[in-house]
């Protein structure tokens, strides 16, 4: 499974949509302008909500929650590290690899690849496309790596 994921570039708050690979608009992602951290609802296109990214505050290092039918799923940590960014996810069994800063990496459990994340080069704004090995893994997967590109953010 393919997601595409275009941010608006004039946007007083993150909001942008997530299509599949026919083009179909799959999730709206839309931030909140003012909270206590930074949060990220994800809703299907009806406008449930399926997921929700929030950011721990009060923390040394940034921290999002993953959230779906209300339980924490995940959590995204930045390590300390002096030279490359590196992520972890706690409550899953998923690793983080690649190069962040160009955001060009995979997220695999056991060897196996859940996740491909790259960057499309040369769009009007920034512009990614998420491939998905395991379709019942989708939700959890886009929400992973939308809260990676928050944690990334927060530097």
């Amino acid at each position: 499974m393919i997601f595409t994921i275009r941010q608006k570039i004039f946007s007083w708050s993150d909001s942008f949509t997530v299509w599949d690979e026919q083009g179909r608009d799959c999730y709206y992602v839309q931030g909140e302008l003012f909270s206590w951290g930074r949060r990220l609802h994800i809703t299907d296109t009806q406008g449930r909500e399926a997921a929700l990214v929030a950011q721990k505050v009060m923390t040394w290092l940034p921290r999002f929650d993953v959230i779906t039918d209300g339980v924490c799923r995940a959590q995204i940590v930045k390590e300390m590290t002096f030279f490359q960014p590196r992520y972890r996810i706690d409550g899953l069994d998923w690793i983080i690899e690649g190069d962040f800063l160009d955001h060009d990496y995979e997220i695999r459990r056991q060897g196996q690849i859940i996740a491909c994340i790259r960057k499309q080069w040369f769009t009007w704004a920034d512009c990614y496309v998420i491939d998905i090995a395991d379709p019942a893994q989708a939700l959890t997967a886009l929400a992973v790596v939308l809260a990676i590109d928050c944690v990334a953010a927060a530097n």
